[in-house]
Order: C-alpha cells, then structure tokens, then sequence
C-alpha cells in the first residue's frame, strides 16, 4: 500500500511532465533548465520588435507605428509575467 506522501509526489510528477516535458525530461537528466514560465526568448524579442516599430514611428512622425510599437510593448510585458496562465479568465462564460 503507498504511502499518502508517495501518491502526492507521483501526482506533482505526472502534472509537471504534462504541463512542461521539456523541464521535466531535464530535470530527470540531471540537467535541469528553467520552467516554462521563466523563458523570455520570445518575450524580448517581441519587446525588441515593438521598440523597432517605436523609434521607427517616432522618427518617421507616422502615428500607426507609434501606436503598434506601443501594443506590442504591452503585450511583450504581459509575455514577461510568469504567472499569466494562473489568473482567472476576464471573459465571462457565454449564457448559450
């Protein structure tokens, strides 16, 4: 009979390797890597792109440019939040 401490770890186990393989398949390497919500590689290279599109704008005088670059730095800021997936949905549930 497994102990209760036993079965929390092989369900922590089982739900780590579902949501992030890649850390989980490091980690059992010895070699672990960063969790998925610490990897920024796309997060700054859309920050790089929105402050491209930015300067662009600005020296150009083009408003369009201006304001994408604007967007697309908030949602690279958003990208850099590591909890993002744990809040609660903003939408609510549709009535049909």
């Amino acid at each position: 009979m497994p102990v209760p401490d036993d079965r929390r770890l092989t369900e922590i186990e089982t739900r780590l390797h579902r949501e992030d393989p890649r850390f989980a398949r490091a980690f059992a390497d010895g070699r672990p890597c960063r969790p998925r919500e610490y990897r920024y590689r796309r997060a700054w290279l859309l920050l790089a792109v929105a402050l491209g599109a930015l300067a662009t704008g600005m020296l150009l005088a083009h408003g369009l440019l201006i304001a994408a670059g604007l967007v697309f730095a908030g949602v690279a800021g958003e990208l850099f939040d590591p909890h993002r997936r744990e809040r609660p949905n903003r939408c609510p549930p549709s009535g049909s």
